[in-house]
């Protein structure tokens, strides 16, 4: 098993005036009109940033209660966290001013449909059915479920873990709550509803019952909050990581929502290769996991598109519908070439090889219709579907899981440009398979999609594009 967690360690937290970082110009292959709220502008205020008066608001959902993304401590103005300061920087790059949304995790998806936010960054933790309520921006680091237990405790394995007799206590509604269900069926989960009081569930031996009553033989984090916990409690270990997560900024499933996502996905592919991100990261103790880089970036769009194919599968078979659909598929393939081919100008570029851009995206279709297969093998059942059924099938197919679908399919052909004109070392099976690895594909598979990026890097170096232009030049390009 693989230890993420090297050992109790206090996270540094910025205060909201040492937080700030100079504004990013866009990256050129992705580059997006800024997306602001439309209508909506104010003057400075407390709990807001410090812009000048009439700059378009920004409303920024944070949770206050999960550090090192979102600390919110009672009698402070503002929250502070990597979380916060990654919303300072991009706010600032829009000249926008933020106004800070405190919401609890059982209710954000109702709170982002409802429009109470612009964007979410409190360590959301990217998910397929948050894939299709909302829309995710780029990465902004990884991370893993961690369950604490007492050092003196028998339990060494996530296996001893899932007993009936196993008590853990969980942040009520979020990820961590759904994960753990998931992992450990067996074991009692007991929800916390305010994530600082997990923790005080398991009280140091000695010290008395814990808060609430019950005996609890574990709580659950991640690998980037237990840290945090292990310093306050050394007579605590760590079992896990038990998965491997990504966070990201999450954004409404809008027109302005998509058009923010995009504009945020930019300012991310440039404050990670000029070190932003990496010095953020550094300050509160994160990973240097450097997710926004194209290459990865483009990985994890992958990765989040084929976690959508068993929601694809189960709506086909309710609806009566072919996995196999030549004509569609053709569709998918020239949207992605005509989607690869604008962000290619947009970027002021020449077009990619359309050889290995097809060959990528037709092995990214094998890969999804492979899921798919799997998942309705599955399937209890095997008889027709009610027409109700059949109806609900399409709606969620045609209204809810292909609009991400698209969304995610034009991101791919934009990293696919950024990934060319970045160029490096091309990825090996073996990266590949890491990236996927939640899919469980057949190798002919990952060297599929392996290959198509190696022989596009391939074929790009041959082509020797000119250097990117330097992020001023395209400030004045864009103001000409």
């Amino acid at each position: 098993m693989s230890w993420l967690i090297t050992g109790p360690g206090v996270l540094a937290c910025r205060t909201p005036t040492d937080a700030a970082a100079p504004a990013i110009a866009d990256d050129p292959t992705l580059r997006a009109d800024p997306a602001r709220s439309p209508g909506r502008t104010t003057p400075a205020a407390p709990g807001r940033s410090d812009h000048e008066a009439g700059s378009p608001v920004l409303r920024v959902g944070t949770s206050g209660d999960y550090p090192p993304f979102s600390d919110w401590p009672k009698g402070q103005a503002e929250p502070r966290g990597f979380s916060i300061d990654v919303a300072r920087a991009f706010a600032r790059s829009q000249r926008a001013v933020i106004e800070w949304v405190r919401f609890e995790w059982p209710g954000l998806e109702r709170d982002l449909v409802a429009g109470r936010f612009d964007l979410v960054l409190s360590g959301v933790t990217v998910r397929p059915d948050r894939s299709i309520t909302g829309r995710f921006a780029l990465p902004l680091t990884s991370s893993g479920l961690v369950v604490l237990v007492p050092e003196h405790s028998a339990m060494r394995w996530s296996s001893d873990l899932d007993r009936p007799s196993t008590r853990l206590a969980v942040n009520a509604g979020g990820h961590l709550e759904r994960t753990i269900r998931r992992l450990l069926p067996e074991a009692r989960i007991e929800p916390v509803p305010d994530n600082r009081r997990v923790l005080d569930r398991l009280p140091p031996a000695g010290h008395g019952a814990a808060i609430g009553g019950t005996v609890i033989d574990g709580v659950v984090t991640d690998s980037i909050e237990a840290p945090v916990w292990l310093a306050r409690r050394p007579d605590l270990r760590p079992i896990g990581p038990l998965t491997h997560d990504l966070k990201a900024a999450w954004l409404p499933a809008t027109a302005d929502g998509e058009a923010r996502a995009r504009a945020l996905d930019a300012w991310l592919l440039a404050a990670e290769r000029e070190g932003l991100l990496d010095r953020m990261r550094a300050a509160h103790g994160l990973p240097d996991a450097q997710t926004a880089r194209p290459l990865a970036a483009l990985l994890s769009a992958l990765d989040e598109r084929l976690s959508l194919m068993e929601r694809v599968a189960h709506a086909k078979w309710l609806a009566g519908l072919p996995i196999e659909d030549a004509p569609r598929e053709d569709r998918v393939l020239e949207a992605a070439r005509a989607a690869t081919h604008e962000a290619a100008t947009r970027a002021g570029l020449p077009a990619l090889d359309p050889v290995a851009v097809d060959a990528f995206f037709r092995a990214q279709i094998e890969a999804a219709k492979w899921i798919q297969h799997r998942a309705l093998g599955r399937a209890a059942r095997l008889e027709p579907t009610p027409d109700l059924e059949r109806d609900e099938g399409r709606i969620d197919l045609e209204r809810r899981i292909r609009p991400a679908l698209i969304f995610l399919g034009e991101r791919l052909a934009r990293l696919l440009v950024a990934t060319a004109v970045a160029g490096g070392d091309p990825p090996d099976d073996a990266a590949v398979e890491a990236a996927l690895a939640r899919h469980a594909l057949p190798q002919p598979l990952l060297h599929d999609i392996a290959e198509s990026l190696r022989e596009l890097l391939r074929v790009e170096a041959r082509a020797a594009r000119p250097p990117r232009p330097r992020p001023e030049a395209a400030d004045r390009a864009a103001s000409a």
